[in-house]
Parts: C-alpha cells; sequence; structure tokens
C-alpha cells in the first residue's frame, strides 16, 4: 500500500505562525520594541476574535430563541 500525503493534510506553520516568528525575532533583536502582548498577537487575536463572533452569535441565538417563544404564548 503506497502511503497519499496532501497538502492539505500536512498542516505548516500557517500565515499568523510566521508573523508571529518575524516579529519575535525582530523584538529579540531589538529592531522592534512592542510590547509583548503586540508581538505575540499573530497567536492570540485569532482565537480572541473567533471567541467575539461566537459570543455574538449565542447571543443573537438567545435573542431570536426568546422571540420566538414569545410569538408562540400569544396565539
Amino acid at each position: 500500500m503506497a502511503k497519499q500525503t496532501s497538502a492539505a493534510a500536512s498542516g505548516g506553520i500557517g500565515f499568523t505562525g510566521l508573523l508571529a516568528v518575524a516579529f519575535i525575532v525582530l523584538k529579540l533583536t531589538g529592531a522592534i520594541s512592542w510590547s509583548w502582548w503586540w508581538v505575540l498577537a499573530p497567536l492570540w487575536l485569532p482565537v480572541a476574535l473567533l471567541l467575539v463572533f461566537a459570543a455574538f452569535a449565542f447571543i443573537y441565538t438567545g435573542i431570536k430563541m426568546s422571540k420566538d417563544n414569545e410569538d408562540l404564548h400569544q396565539w
């Protein structure tokens, strides 16, 4: 049996990981004087945005279900 590989399955570092590595190198060499929070932002910012989106979706769904529930009880 031959082992099949694909580019999609291999993963890789990705754009945000590469950007984080670049920022870390720049910070350690003294080229930038940013806070470590901003240097590491490419690692935590996508997760934070996903959590914000999920929170808005959760709140929207709760409001929508509440309105639908009120409409059912009016009959």
